[in-house]
Formats: structure tokens, C-alpha cells, sequence
């Protein structure tokens, strides 16, 4: 068991950490891409989509083929692009709550959370992709209990908190929740990723899923690592 000092809040990435990999991979993205033409032919002239369609470099918003390349090419090299995430977003919502798409959870994830908050922690959800796809995430689980978006305290993206790999980005979150840094934990597949929270003041821990890339050979000296929320005490 790994005992985490005088931890107040908990951090947690989604994307090998919470859920697979291979889900975002082999299930979201696909989907998004096969939904894009048929969305961006209903709603390209909505001022809904207007706010959306903003974020995208000039020469993709000439026309919606141009757009579409441009998502296709940025999908295909993961990049963390504002707008890319931001329509992403837009587009899995369809498949959410038509039943299409249910994000597989890892058995050890919900049973940590409800202990953390029975012992009055916060649960704060930060990742790349937009708060409203965290958001969609959490309330289409393969839980019992699909929707379990209670549970969690706030969720920050690349939007409103940075990029994942900045230490400003975790100081951020931690000003903005009232939480000082050294009462953070956060969890996270992602080496750069806890090295950046570890920065600003964080305790942070890498995780390890089936699936996940090989870690470095020393990366067990310089940080602690698990692969079970069971191995965590805070």
C-alpha cells in the first residue's frame, strides 16, 4: 500500500488511467470521424457551431471538406488541438446518449473514488480532452451505476487549465480549487505528465494498464508507481 501524505485532493488523468487507451483509440475516434461528415453538413451555418468552428485555424474553416481534413489529419497524429477536442466533443455526444458508446471504467477506479470522498476528498477529472467530453464520459459508464458524475468535484482541460505537461497548468488547478499543491495527488499513465504536477508542488504517481506504453528503466526510482487504485492510501 502506498501511503500518500496529507492529501486533501485527488487529480486523475482518463486516458490510461481511468479507462483504456485502446477506448479512445479503437471506439471515440473512430466514431467522431464517421459522424463528421453527416454533422458538419447539418450544422455547418448554425451560430451554435460558430463558437466550435472558431477555434480552428483560418484555412480550416473555408469549407467544410477543408475542416474535415483537418480533423482527420490532427486525429491521426493525436494532437492536443483546442478545436479538434472541442468537436469531439460535440460529435461523441450523439453517440453517448444514443446508447452507442458506454466508456469502460477499471474495476478498481469507482470503489477508490467513493472512498476518497467518504473521507472528504476532493476528485477533480483534468485531461486533454474537453471538459464537456470528460463530462459525457462519466455520465455513460459500463458501471451499474452509468452515470456517476456525483462523484467528481470538477473537471479541467487544456482550455482552462493548460497543457498537461506544464507545472503552471497544476498550480492553476490547485489555485482554483483553494487546495494548496502539497495536499494534491495526482494519477496519471503519462511520465511527463507527473513529472510536470511534481513541479508545482504535487504529489503525483504514475499508473500502469494493460496496454499503456513501456515505461523507462529507471522510471521506478525517480517516481512511485502502481497499477491498481487499491495500492493507494490517502
Amino acid at each position: 500500500m502506498t501511503q500518500q501524505p496529507a492529501v486533501q485532493a485527488v487529480l486523475l488523468d482518463i486516458e490510461g488511467t481511468v479507462c483504456p487507451i485502446s477506448f479512445v483509440r479503437d471506439v471515440l475516434f473512430p466514431y467522431a470521424l464517421a459522424a463528421l461528415p453527416r454533422f458538419l453538413a447539418r450544422n455547418w451555418s448554425s451560430p451554435a457551431f460558430s463558437p466550435c468552428l472558431a477555434l480552428f485555424p483560418a484555412s480550416a474553416r473555408a469549407s467544410p471538406a477543408d475542416l474535415e481534413a483537418f480533423v482527420r489529419q490532427a486525429t491521426a497524429e493525436d494532437r492536443k488541438d483546442v478545436g479538434l477536442k472541442a468537436l469531439q466533443g460535440l460529435l461523441w455526444t450523439d453517440g453517448y446518449v444514443a446508447g452507442d458508446i458506454r466508456a469502460p471504467i477499471y474495476a478498481d477506479v469507482l470503489p477508490a473514488i467513493a472512498r476518497w470522498k467518504r473521507d472528504a476528498k476532493k476528485v477533480v477529472i483534468y485531461s486533454s480532452g474537453s471538459v464537456r467530453a470528460q463530462k459525457l464520459l462519466f455520465a455513460h459508464t459500463d458501471a451499474a451505476e452509468m452515470d456517476v458524475t456525483h462523484l467528481l468535484d470538477g473537471y479541467y482541460d487544456t482550455t482552462n487549465a493548460g497543457m498537461k505537461q506544464l507545472a503552471q497548468s497544476y498550480a492553476a488547478i490547485a489555485g482554483a480549487e483553494s487546495v494548496p499543491p502539497g495536499a494534491w495527488l495526482f494519477l496519471s499513465d503519462n511520465i511527463k505528465e507527473v513529472e510536470a504536477a511534481k513541479e508545482a508542488g504535487m504529489n503525483a504517481v504514475v499508473v500502469v494498464r494493460p496496454g499503456n506504453g513501456p515505461l523507462g528503466p529507471d522510471v521506478g526510482d525517480r517516481h512511485t508507481v502502481v497499477e491498481t487504485f487499491e495500492a493507494i492510501e490517502v
